[in-house]
């Protein structure tokens, strides 16, 4: 694995933290929380106009037809910033799906104005009551006259209020994975949205559907097929989450690093007391081990290999890492730590709800366990 990152790279990284600079400053995060769209205008249009936005989408659709690499390097940056986008769920989730499964007609409708930011999907796929497997998903697609009804209800959809299309995960038989995709209007007669709070206050909905009917023209990829192709992309995705964890544990890292720095106790820097200094260099420890780990995956995936170990366990490591560093940090600070006026709150908050969500930390660990005993089963002579 080669971690030295090229010129082009290099650039990447600079446009992409000078973009949320300007674009998504601390004080346009905090605007953000609990805003019903969830992100800035002028974030989403700039990211567009910059080619970030459909940078891992294909060449011939209108994206950038770059690898994992990037991506990772991307989300990095948007991890340390915060930056409020619908970039995930979107280019990287929904247009993941439609760069894999869907058919010419819907790549050509669907792909280039995702990939400029002109139309925003976003995946609605978990349900009150169930779990991050294909058996959580029990909303069913009722066949009717060459196409589908809908009714049941999914929740923590993220920007679904600004949302051109819905990626509806439903279930069309009983076996295991017999689910497909299908894409939804939200504005479609029978779709009602409803904003829900969430820990990092960002812009999540419960969405209904009653009799909501679906043209068989509007399924990805053939019937009963639709959970093949989501594992696929979320193992892809998991990997830009990893990164976005990194990224923000390390700007956790330097916040409390300063503030160490700047606080004095007993005429002497915070910084200066062993255990200050030992929980910091722990957590320092903590984020370069699972900077490694992720871009290991990230480089892995880009060079076409199996990540069907290694996604599970970045997102998995860099999350408890993202998680325990800002623990750390609000323990340094103290009860200010905790107050509004300070940024490592909002850092903390978010590094849990990255950790529960898209995938959390139990599934994770079944996942990589199922990775590492078929390995060890396959290794292991007959008889």
């Amino acid at each position: 694995m080669d971690l030295n990152f090229s010129e082009e790279q290099r650039m990447l990284r600079e446009t992409t933290r000078g973009v949320c600079a300007q674009y998504a400053p601390i004080a346009v995060v905090r605007a953000m929380e609990d805003d019903p769209i969830g992100y800035p205008a002028g974030l989403w249009k700039q990211m567009g106009a910059l080619g970030i936005t459909g940078l891992t989408l294909p060449e011939r659709h209108g994206g950038g037809g770059q690898t994992a690499l990037e991506g990772a390097i991307v989300y990095e940056e948007l991890g340390r910033a915060l930056a409020p986008s619908p970039h995930f769920v979107s280019a990287v989730l929904s247009g993941g799906a439609l760069a894999r499964a869907g058919s010419d007609a819907q790549q050509r409708a669907w792909l280039p104005p995702i990939a400029s930011g002109a139309a925003v999907f976003t995946p609605a796929w978990l349900e009150p009551t169930g779990g991050y497997g294909p058996r959580g998903v029990q909303l069913r697609a009722v066949p009717n006259g060459g196409g589908y009804r809908l009714t049941g209800t999914k929740r923590h959809v993220q920007f679904a209020q600004a949302a051109t299309r819905l990626l509806v995960l439903a279930r069309t038989g009983d076996g295991e994975s017999d689910i497909d995709l299908l894409l939804v209007d939200p504005k479609a007669p029978g779709v009602t949205l409803a904003q829900q709070q969430s820990l990092a206050a960002d812009a999540q909905y419960k969405v209904t559907f009653d009799d909501v009917r679906v043209p068989a023209a509007d399924r990805i990829g053939p019937a009963g097929l639709g959970w093949a192709t989501w594992n696929d992309v979320m193992h892809d995705g998991i990997i830009m989450l990893a990164a976005q964890a990194i990224g923000g544990a390390q700007r956790a890292l330097d916040i409390t690093v300063a503030f160490a720095g700047e606080r004095t106790q007993f005429d002497k820097p915070l910084g200066a007391f062993q255990a200050i200094a030992h929980y910091l260099a722990d957590a320092s420890t903590m984020v370069d081990g699972s900077t490694t780990l992720v871009y290991e995956a990230a480089w892995t995936r880009a060079r076409e290999k199996s990540v069907r170990r290694l996604a599970p366990m970045a997102k998995l490591f860099a999350c408890q890492t993202y998680r325990d560093v800002t623990a750390m940090a609000q323990q340094v600070h103290g009860g200010i730590g905790f107050t509004v006026e300070y940024d490592i709150q909002l850092y903390f908050r978010r590094a849990k709800q990255l950790q529960i969500t898209w995938w959390d930390q139990d599934y994770l660990e079944e996942l990589v366990a199922r990775a590492v005993l078929d390995a060890d089963a396959a290794a292991t002579p007959a008889g």
